[in-house]
């Protein structure tokens, strides 16, 4: 019996305050809020604090530090961040206008020492754009003679008592108590995101899925995370700071045995958004990308759709001037679309919120070799949504969309346009092709004279259902009738009396028809 494994969970958004490990809430737009623990041992009066182990993306507006075990015995005086730490630009940037010496190569002997003096250092500060300055390029005085670019390894003087090497937070803190506490740190940072990524996987026949969902996180906030407690908060949360790309990683589609009992990510609703708690802690190390898995639905019934739109046109206003140009529209696409859709619920072996994310789709061969058959992204999914995905063009599919008849009275406001669309199928099998229309002349309309059934999808598109036979193919032919005139029906969309007749083709089949709202 094939078993499934879903990740349910309750988690909290902070760790208990005793803990010593460091917590974290990472989002999906490349920010995170840290919380630590960290001792502090105190003076009565005013006490200056240094704490070094900390992102270099911190925001030093977001910090907050309290102390856990008085809430009032504690006053932050002042708070000073410094996120450039010591590197060789940094110290030209220092002895910009001085003298220093240089170990200049010399062939196969020994390197010969050199001075020279920093015209300019070329140094660009952590989070700047070397691009919005004029050069990043040193300047360096050799003996008069002006040289870009170093002419060798600097030698620096030793370091100064204000030389930091890891970025440092440094606070005034006002303590009402001497002795020793503990005090909860916390901010937010970028520099950390995670994503989810899909590998959905089809037998060799059949429309009965797996599902298998993996979190990427990556670290690139200049900070290691040791055996961190860490939470991923899935939804659009708003932050006024601009969005940044987060990577996206490669990810194996072998994924498929059976874990009877592995730990399981643990997923909640925290406010309007959704949180997912990791099984166990886990270190992130800095420039590091880390999968976990969070998962593993077998079983999944789905459908596969093929949908035919002769125009893919996107929504656009009403105008006056393309309603009487009879070739707007129509330029013909040839292709047909195929769509899967699966209920993200209980009872198909799912149900928990689904983060956005990529899907990628394979179907297994004969053989049971997985190929891959297409690629498509999910928005945020709740509970009991439906999951739709489009995976490609059917390759033995094809349809053909013509304008047969136009006539347009602008007196009397009114206008019918008519459509022969021929669906090809190569296949050795019928299939069924679901054709979209879309009434994209005027908001009041009735379609007459249509040769299949129909259903009205919203209003501007229309949606037949058709079967077209093995190495054979189907028509199907329809009159949209628009009016603005304010004196015609505007329930029925019904030209007015006076108007004349229009010709429709012959051998047409009447059905239920509907009108524009």
């Amino acid at each position: 019996m094939r078993r499934v494994y879903l990740m349910w969970f309750f988690g909290l958004i902070a760790v208990p305050c005793t803990a010593e490990k460091p917590s974290l809430t990472v989002y999906n737009d490349n920010f995170a809020v840290v919380r630590e623990v960290i001792p502090l041992t105190l003076k009565k009066g005013v006490n200056e604090i240094s704490q070094t182990d900390v992102t270099a993306q911190l925001e030093p507006e977001s910090v907050m530090l309290r102390d856990l075990k008085s809430s009032d015995s504690l006053r932050v005086l002042e708070q000073n961040y410094r996120a450039d730490p010591l590197s060789q630009g940094l110290l030209l940037k220092v002895y910009e206008g001085k003298m220093i010496q240089f170990e200049v190569p010399n062939g196969q002997n020994a390197p010969l020492v050199a001075k020279g003096k920093v015209i300019r250092s070329g140094y660009v500060p952590q989070g700047a754009s070397p691009e919005n300055n004029a050069s990043s390029d040193p300047i360096i005085d050799m003996d008069g003679q002006i040289r870009f670019g170093l002419p060798g390894t600097p030698l620096f003087p030793g370091l100064g008592d204000d030389t930091i090497l890891r970025p440092t937070l440094t606070w005034q803190l006002e303590s009402a108590v001497e002795g020793s506490t503990q005090a909860e740190l916390s901010y937010v940072t970028r520099g950390l995101s995670w994503d989810a990524q899909y590998n959905l996987v089809l037998p060799p026949k059949g429309d009965q899925l797996d599902l298998i969902g993996w979190v990427t996180m990556k670290n690139e906030s200049g900070k290691q995370f040791d055996d961190a407690t860490i939470q991923l908060m899935a939804g659009d949360v708003q932050k006024t700071q601009p969005p940044m790309a987060a990577g996206r990683m490669m990810m194996k589609a072998e994924a498929m045995a059976d874990y009877a009992e592995a730990p399981q990510v643990k997923e909640k609703a925290f406010d309007e958004y959704h949180l997912y708690t990791l099984p166990r802690n886990t270190s992130l190390r800095d420039r590091q990308t880390k999968q976990i898995e969070f998962l593993n639905a077998l079983g999944v019934n789905s459908t596969m759709n093929y949908v035919y739109d002769g125009t893919n046109m996107q929504p656009i206003p009403y105008d006056m001037g393309l309603q009487l140009d009879r070739n707007f529209g129509l330029d013909s696409n040839t292709k047909v679309r195929v769509t899967r859709e699966f209920m993200n619920e209980e009872k198909n072996h799912l149900g928990m919120p689904l983060p956005k994310g990529n899907v990628r789709m394979y179907r297994r061969d004969e053989q049971g070799r997985l190929q891959f058959i297409g690629e498509n992204q999910i928005d945020h999914t709740p509970r009991d949504e439906k999951v739709k995905l489009e995976s490609g063009n059917a390759f033995d599919l094809t349809g053909k969309r013509v304008q047969t008849n136009f006539v347009a009275n602008e007196a009397q406001q009114w206008m019918d346009e008519s459509f022969e669309i021929t669906l090809k199928n190569h296949k050795d099998t019928a299939v069924s092709i679901q054709v979209h229309e879309h009434l994209y002349r005027y908001t009041n309309w009735k379609i007459n004279n249509p040769s299949a059934p129909f259903e009205k999808l919203d209003s501007r598109t229309i949606r037949f259902t058709v079967e077209v036979p093995a190495r054979g193919e189907q028509k199907i032919t329809y009159t949209a009738h628009y009016s603005w005139n304010p004196e015609a029906d505007q329930t029925t969309g019904n030209a007015p009396a006076a108007a004349p007749a229009v010709t429709t083709m012959e051998g047409q089949v009447s059905a239920p028809g509907s009108a524009g709202e």
